[in-house]
């Protein structure tokens, strides 16, 4: 609809947005997705948004697909933001404390989204068949939405990935392989072969696509922020009143102080990252922005490593390994983005213990009912960290993301 054209991340370099793209013919890093939003403005606004679709796709004007015949969905996005505050009250200082709770998407968990544009995108382009290297929960959006589509799906997958996820590739009809290494010898292995086999590679961030679908939870963010009728309370199951943030400029849409997200492939960081801008461009909120927080495992903490090292591009982390799977990327095709974005925010990035985060996953559950996957909840403990460093402080709004359900990971609770 309003895509102007693709936009290498790192050198800049235009790209044609209309033909299959994986990375920057250039420099090789990943492509992003460009709007006139001056022209998307005129029908996309805050006030436009009531009584359309409760999906991502209500969010048309700036995701790629230019004929909506071609739209391959499964309803996923507009998912609930859960005010925690018998949670929050374990805390040691009050705060606003909310959960976003992505296990509640098709395939139940945030993967849904980037699944549903790249494949999208794949059907307008004339794709048939797909490959894609994963951890666990990419690989079963990826089958379910190619299923969706008619096209065939090969999956590469670490021989100790959630025996849940690979049942879920095989029942929704997906080729899946099963590789002793990590995600990264998967991607290698998809690298390989895809030429000779006629696959288009939609690899996290090797595509322009999947982070347009992500980025739609930032676009979720300020909205449920900006209505108290959209904010659940775990008081009673009663909506809560608005939550109360300073990021946000007079008659502007309103956004937390600090968005803690774990961090693997990071393409949901980048995500929001870009949401944020276009919607600071178009009108919606000012120039203020959330913390953002990467939190990661302590046995895979390339970012973390990173980050305070002062470095802008993170070195493969040897010997990953950790219960949470989604965590488990040694090696981040967008680290740059990740660590820029965090560091324009004036964030951080913290690690957990495997046994921090998989105590959570049943505090969590405890408190709030949400029994979230352990991904999401590394960020509670990183959360208690980053109070006793006093870098999130008295009656600041925090988000945590969990990025999906634990009925995937039921091995990591044995």
């Amino acid at each position: 609809m309003n895509v102007t054209h693709l936009e290498c991340a790192l050198c800049g370099q235009r790209h044609e947005a209309n033909t299959l793209q994986n990375l920057c013919v250039t420099c090789g890093k990943p492509l992003l997705v460009r709007y006139d939003l001056k022209k998307a403005a005129e029908t996309l606004s805050p006030d436009s948004l009531a009584g359309r679709e409760s999906s991502l796709w209500r969010y048309r004007e700036v995701l790629p697909v230019v004929d909506e015949a071609n739209i391959v969905s499964l309803g996923e996005g507009w998912t609930p933001l859960f005010k925690t505050d018998r949670l929050a009250a374990t805390l040691p200082i009050k705060l606003g404390l909310y959960i976003k709770d992505e296990g509640q998407n098709p395939t139940q968990s945030f993967k849904a989204r980037g699944m549903t544009a790249a494949i999208s995108m794949a059907n307008e382009l004339g794709v048939t068949k797909l490959a894609v290297p994963s951890a666990g929960n990419a690989a079963g959006a990826m089958a379910a939405y190619a299923a969706l589509a008619g096209m065939e799906a090969n999956i590469f997958m670490p021989a100790d990935t959630p025996h849940a996820n690979i049942v879920e590739c095989r029942q929704t009809g997906a080729n899946v392989r099963l590789i002793d290494g990590l995600i990264t010898d998967c991607g290698k292995i998809v690298a390989e072969r895809k030429e000779e086999m006629g696959w288009f590679d939609v690899s996290t961030l090797k595509e322009p696509y999947r982070v347009e679908g992500k980025k739609t939870m930032g676009y979720e963010i300020a909205e449920q922020f900006s209505n108290e009728s959209l904010v659940i309370s775990d008081e009673n199951g009663n909506r809560n009143s608005s939550p109360k943030t300073h990021n946000s400029s007079p008659g502007k849409l309103r956004l937390p102080d600090v968005i803690m997200y774990p961090t693997g492939g990071g393409t949901g960081l980048i995500g929001m990252w870009k949401a944020f801008d276009e919607m600071e461009q178009m009108g919606w909120i000012g120039s203020e922005r959330p913390r953002m927080v990467s939190v990661q495992s302590e046995t895979c903490a390339p970012i973390v490593r990173a980050f305070h090292a002062g470095e802008r591009f993170a070195d493969e982390f040897e010997n990953a390994s950790t219960v949470a799977s989604g965590l488990r990327v040694p090696k981040a095709i967008g680290d740059f983005l990740i660590l820029d974005a965090i560091r324009a925010s004036g964030g951080t990035a913290v690690t957990v213990t495997d046994a921090e985060l998989v105590a959570a996953v049943a505090e969590i559950g405890a408190l709030t009912g949400i029994f979230t996957a352990p991904e999401g909840a590394a960020c509670l403990p990183a959360l208690r960290k980053l109070i006793k460093q006093k870098a999130v402080r008295e009656g600041e709004s925090v988000v945590i993301f969990n990025t999906g359900s634990g009925v995937k990971y039921l091995e990591a609770f044995a």
